[in-house]
């Protein structure tokens, strides 16, 4: 494993996490030249004012928030598990946002995107509390949470499919949230789930050093002054905002939170003081590339992120296996 010095790393992910967010801005099914994106963003008048400040602004910040709560996420959960399987879906969170609004749909007739939004973020809430106390609660294990989370998992997605199967309605409004997509951003919801994300990823940041400690066993924790049950649940809360913000937000985008921890784990090691970091400005370029892909490829009409972030995460995750690039935390 080839070590990148902290200061360049950082500089070139910057640059990197820049030029996503302005290919975000200026590419789609109208392209825009940088002098009439930036007349978008800062004339009203200007022809392009609609589609890049209305439209693609939006879109660019939510993905640039859920990437890095996603990636940082990832790392945490990699971390508290000691699984490099990790991801919001093995906890259940994903199952338990899923749950939560087509119980939304289907029980309360709600049909707004802006509606169940709050009733996903609570649904993921909801069964990463119930997988941390069956899980054992202060008397947690890595291998508990990860069978725990398993379990609820398949519950919650056999509820899912047997209440879309009943009512057709609710098929039809889930569908697109599923999938996962930036399509539906605007600035309302940036506004709601950011400082769920803002607080999970300083809490993320604040654990770093005892789930550094933590990856050498409980015991060895306890030596170094680590307190594991503390640590562990301090973990849990912290993927819960991250996690469950991010999925009301855009619904479960696979493989984004699994496959960036591995990328940057392969040049920084597994010490989270500088995985979290990294994880935070990669995970977003990623994430806002993709989106822009599906953006192109079926132009005048676009292929959503989850879509696209399935495809091409399970393709850059294999890439990774096969050249044993994979460091476990």
């Amino acid at each position: 494993m080839r070590r990148i010095p902290t200061a360049a790393g950082i500089t070139v992910s910057l640059v990197l996490l820049c030029a996503a967010a302005v290919l975000s801005l200026a590419l789609g099914s109208r392209h825009l030249s940088p002098g009439q994106v930036w007349d978008g963003l800062v004339d009203p008048e200007s022809a392009g004012y609609a589609v890049v400040h209305d439209m693609r602004l939006p879109r660019t910040l939510l993905g640039l928030i859920v990437g890095a709560a996603l990636g940082i996420a990832g790392a945490v959960m990699q971390a508290v598990t000691r699984n490099p399987l990790a991801d919001p879906g093995l906890l259940g969170i994903n199952a338990g946002a899923s749950a939560a609004v087509v119980s939304a749909i289907a029980l309360l007739g709600v049909s707004t995107f802006n509606g169940f939004v709050w009733f996903a973020f609570a649904g993921a809430a909801a069964v990463s509390v119930l997988v941390y106390a069956v899980g054992g609660g202060r008397s947690a294990t890595p291998a508990r949470l990860a069978l725990a989370g398993t379990a609820l998992n398949a519950a919650l997605i056999s509820y899912v499919q047997a209440v879309m199967l009943l009512d057709s309605s609710a098929l039809d409004d889930l569908r697109f949230w599923t999938v996962g997509s930036l399509a539906n951003a605007d600035m309302r919801i940036a506004g709601q789930v950011g400082p769920f994300i803002a607080a999970g990823t300083v809490l993320a940041l604040a654990i770093a050093r005892p789930l550094n400690a933590l990856a050498l066993g409980d015991d060895a924790a306890r030596g170094l002054g680590g307190h594991p049950a503390r640590t562990r649940a301090a973990a849990m809360v912290a993927v819960t905002l991250l996690c469950g913000a991010a999925t009301a937000a855009c619904g479960p985008l696979v493989f984004v939170g699994l496959l960036m921890p591995h990328a940057v784990r392969a040049f920084t090691g597994p010490d989270l003081r500088l995985l979290i970091p990294y994880c935070a400005v990669l995970t977003p370029a990623f994430l806002l590339g993709t989106d822009i892909i599906g953006r192109l490829i079926a132009r005048p009409a676009e292929v959503q992120v989850g879509a696209v972030t399935s495809v091409i995460g399970g393709i850059c995750f294999l890439v990774l296996l096969r050249r044993a690039k994979v460091v476990r935390a």
